[in-house]
């Protein structure tokens, strides 16, 4: 299978914000081994979440900035590299519109926390601040 960026079918994906849509390159996210590509809007940011496989991020255009509890904050370019291991919390903000592509070691899930570090369902995350 080949096919350019331009030829994938992106679609929102459940419990990540509207501002990211994604297309799943291979595998099976819900149920093994996946990778994807997303695109986000300037300004996109999926809060504190983790999840169960490990994660490798890498950024394909845009600027990011990701953020690991613990970690110092890296801004990510275009080539950019990433990678949190299962249950590392962490968050990512697109600075400037951002196509990543994003592999993760088994079925794809997104775990998200308040501040206190206690587990929240996706719609308290992701409900607008005013």
């Amino acid at each position: 299978m080949a096919k350019n960026l331009n030829e994938q079918k992106f679609g929102a994906f459940p419990g990540l914000p509207a501002c990211f849509v994604g297309a799943v390159l291979s595998g099976d996210p819900g149920k093994g081994p996946s990778l994807l590509v997303g695109k986000f809007a300037s300004g996109c940011s999926v809060p504190w979440h983790w999840h169960t496989p490990d994660e490798h991020v890498m950024l394909a255009s845009g600027v990011g900035r990701m953020e690991m509890k613990d970690a110092k904050t890296a801004v990510l370019r275009s080539g950019g590299y990433a990678m949190m291991p299962g249950h590392h919390v962490h968050q990512f903000t697109c600075l400037s519109t951002c196509v990543m592509f994003l592999k993760a070691d088994g079925a794809f899930d997104t775990h998200y926390v308040n501040a206190d570090g206690k587990e929240i369902p996706p719609e308290e995350a992701l409900k607008k601040k005013k």
